[in-house]
C-alpha cells in the first residue's frame, strides 16, 4: 500500500551550501538553503506485513516500550537510555553504547525544535570523524576508529499516536552517489556537516504507518566499515484527516561500537 506525501529534497548548487541553527542567537531560528518541494509515493510496510530490516536497509522498526511518561521533566534520562542501550544491543547486537543527544520535536507553530522537513542524513565522513573526536576525545576516538564503529539514531513518538509528519526513509539501494549534497551545519557554538539528497524519480520511500510510543526506528546514519547511510526526512501527508492531534516525536543520537 502506498500513500503520496511531499518532501524537500535539497539542490544541485555549484556553491557549498549550509543550514545556520539559532541564527542570530534566536533559539529555533534556523536559515536553509533552497529545497524542492516533491510529491513522492511512499510504501507502508505495516500495511502489508512487510519487515524492513536494519541488516538490509539500514533502518529497523520494533515495539519496544518506555517506562518514561514526560520528556519534558527531570530525571528521565537515566531511565530511558538504559532502555535505549538494552534495545540497541540486542536489535543490532551493539557492544558499547553512547547516547550523546536527544531532540524532543513537536510540529507546532510555536515549537523551537519542529520536524525536519529536509531529506538529508546527519553526518559526512568528515562530520562523523569529527563529531567522534567531539564525543571522545582524540586519543580514544582513534582507538575506536581502530574497529567498527557507527553513528545510530532511534526515533520514537511522543504522546498520541503519529497521524501527520510522520518519519520517512529512502531504501539505500535506490539511492545514487551522485543525489548525495554535502551541506554545512553551522551552531552557535560549532560547525559540522551533513548530507543533503537531490530528487531522483527512482528513490523508493518507505514508512510504518500510525506508529505509537510504543514503536521505535533506528537507523543507520554512518557506518566506518561501509553500511549505507540512510536519508530521511518528515513526510507531509495525513493519515486520517479527523485526527487533528500534533505530531511529536524524541530523537536520540547514539554511537555505537560492534
Amino acid at each position: 500500500m502506498t500513500q503520496t506525501a511531499t518532501v524537500n529534497y535539497h539542490v544541485h548548487k555549484p556553491e557549498r551550501q549550509a543550514f545556520e541553527l539559532d541564527a542570530g542567537g534566536i533559539v529555533g531560528n534556523l536559515l536553509s538553503p533552497e529545497l524542492a518541494p516533491t510529491q513522492v509515493q511512499v510504501f507502508d510496510e505495516r500495511a502489508v506485513g512487510a519487515s524492513t530490516t536494519f541488516e538490509e536497509s539500514s533502518v529497523g522498526f520494533t515495539t519496544s516500550p518506555t517506562k518514561v511518561r514526560a520528556f519534558d521533566v527531570s530525571n528521565w534520562q537515566h531511565t530511558y537510555e538504559a532502555e535505549l542501550t538494552t534495545l540497541l544491543t540486542a536489535e543490532i547486537d551493539a557492544k558499547e553504547v553512547i547516547i550523546f543527544d536527544h531532540t524532543v520535536r513537536s510540529d507546532d507553530p510555536n515549537s523551537a525544535r519542529k520536524p525536519a522537513r529536509n531529506v538529508h542524513s546527519d553526518y559526512s565522513l568528515h562530520g562523523a570523524k569529527q563529531r567522534l573526536i567531539d564525543i571522545l576525545g582524540e586519543e580514544t576516538a582513534a582507538e575506536w576508529a581502530k574497529g567498527h564503529y557507527a553513528f545510530v539514531n532511534v526515533w520514537r513518538p511522543v504522546g498520541a499516536p503519529i497521524n501527520s509528519a510522520p518519519l520517512g526513509f529512502i531504501l539505500p539501494d535506490s539511492v545514487e552517489k551522485c543525489d548525495w549534497i554535502l551541506l554545512d551545519l553551522i551552531y552557535p557554538d560549532r560547525k559540522g556537516q551533513i548530507l543533503g539528497l537531490a530528487a531522483n524519480p527512482d528513490h523508493r520511500w518507505i514508512y510504518r504507518s500510525k506508529m505509537t510510543p510504543d514503536d521505535v526506528a533506528y537507523f543507520n546514519i554512518y557506518d566506518n566499515q561501509g553500511r549505507p547511510s540512510i536519508g530521511h526526512s518528515a513526510l507531509d501527508m495525513v493519515e486520517d484527516p479527523n485526527i487533528h492531534t500534533v505530531r511529536q516525536s524524541i530523537e536520540s543520537r547514539t554511537l555505537v561500537r560492534y
